[in-house]
């Protein structure tokens, strides 16, 4: 068998073994590469290497010359972009760079393309190559009624070390919305397991005890009466409509969102029927140091609304991870007067400790008196317990 070699490039720098072979040696099937690499016939500078491995801009990669003759990649397949298309995807970009742009999606763009989809930010890409050596490339995505900060990947490189980002969650990624009513707590987490909804084809979500862990982080921002909260939420996991399916699941939809509250979720007046859900804030590590940390600006039915319910935007500056940590305002009062309750206490007991028995009256054998009874005999009246928050929800842990 003849043996036939690559020097990786630096447009290939972080991407998975088997990544490789996809994009220059597309006609070797995944089987063939696992048998080489279990015979150690697949080699990274002298070293056996394994189709999972990492691969490095400069590595020698030496491996067995394929059985079929590999053509070269063929070009992505799509309509032609118009100058409106154009014009759409470069008014979207909020942030650039070698390595990253950030997107300002727009609601109801899809992410990507699907049954009757022909226009999705996928599609939109080819504008947006710039002088970078290769397509641009998603990394994530959000729902197509949800808008906001979208993160593109302008390298394989790139792409490899935001996907890791994502997958181990040190991407932070913070959403704003509006929802109907307000939570009984100002501040928590929602810890509410989630899987498919059976019957839906895989396109709806449900909360299932038997479903995988999903948690998310909010907090009320601001309130109108009793009608409506502007909530600032994170998803500590990324679960399909995660935020979606945990706003509605304690009671309070998200305004627009009728897929999961129902005619519940709109607001009469000049409230948009559209969704209020909005990809805020994104901060992750950058594969050239440092870090992106982006905001993006809200839609226009968004803002409206924030306007017609009276809304200061300036409240939504101070995130999640501004406020002060620890207990909420109203349980640290409540803290303080118990501790100041126990100090008075102890300051009396040396006070009861120093009377005497002869202080008190007694009887003829000098036992203190008892005291008479009091009161019908009826038991006293209990007080109402307190109304439990929802399954699932809980004030925040002390951080």
């Amino acid at each position: 068998m003849s043996i036939d070699s690559a020097i990786i490039a630096e447009e290939d720098d972080g991407i998975r073994l088997d990544r490789w072979f996809k994009r220059h040696r597309p006609g070797t099937p995944h089987a063939l590469l696992a048998r080489w690499a279990r015979s150690g016939q697949l080699t990274l500078d002298g070293r056996k290497a394994d189709v999972s491995d990492r691969i490095e801009t400069g590595q020698k990669l030496v491996m067995p010359t394929p059985p079929v003759e590999t053509a070269a990649r063929p070009a992505r397949k799509g309509r032609p972009l118009t100058d409106a298309d154009v014009e759409l995807a470069e008014s979207m970009v909020i942030h650039r760079d070698t390595s990253a742009l950030v997107l300002n999606k727009l609601p109801g763009l899809a992410t990507q393309g699907g049954t009757k989809t022909e226009q999705h930010v996928d599609g939109l890409l080819d504008a947006l190559k710039y002088d970078g050596p290769v397509r641009p490339k998603l990394v994530h995505r959000l729902d197509k009624d949800t808008s906001g900060a979208l993160l593109i990947a302008r390298t394989p490189r790139a792409a490899a070390w935001f996907a890791k980002s994502f997958s181990n969650r040190s991407a932070r990624k913070t959403y704003w919305a509006i929802v109907v009513g307000v939570p009984d707590i100002a501040q928590g987490e929602i810890d509410l397991p989630l899987a498919k909804q059976p019957g839906s084809g895989g396109e709806k979500m449900h909360v299932d005890d038997k479903g995988l862990p999903s948690k998310t982080r909010y907090r009320i921002v601001e309130r109108a009466g009793n009608s409506a909260a502007w909530v600032e939420l994170q998803p500590l996991t990324g679960r399909t409509h995660q935020l979606r399916v945990h706003m509605a699941a304690i009671g309070h939809p998200i305004v627009g969102d009728g897929k999961y509250g129902g005619k519940g979720a709109f607001l009469t007046g000049a409230i948009s029927r559209k969704l209020h859900l909005h990809s805020r804030r994104l901060r992750i590590d950058h594969p050239d140091g440092g870090a992106i940390d982006i905001t993006a600006p809200v839609p226009e039915h968004f803002a409206a609304s924030l306007d017609a319910l009276g809304f200061d935007p300036l409240l939504g500056e101070v995130g999640l991870d501004d406020a002060p940590k620890g207990p909420p305002p109203k349980a640290a009062a409540k803290a303080a007067a118990k501790a100041h309750s126990k100090q008075i206490r102890k300051a009396r007991r040396g006070e009861r400790r120093g009377r005497t028995a002869a202080s008190k009256p007694t009887d003829h054998v000098g036992k203190p008196k008892p005291k008479a009874k009091t009161g019908t005999g009826k038991p006293a009246a209990k007080r109402p317990a307190k109304r439990p928050p929802p399954k699932g929800l809980r004030p925040p842990k002390a951080r």
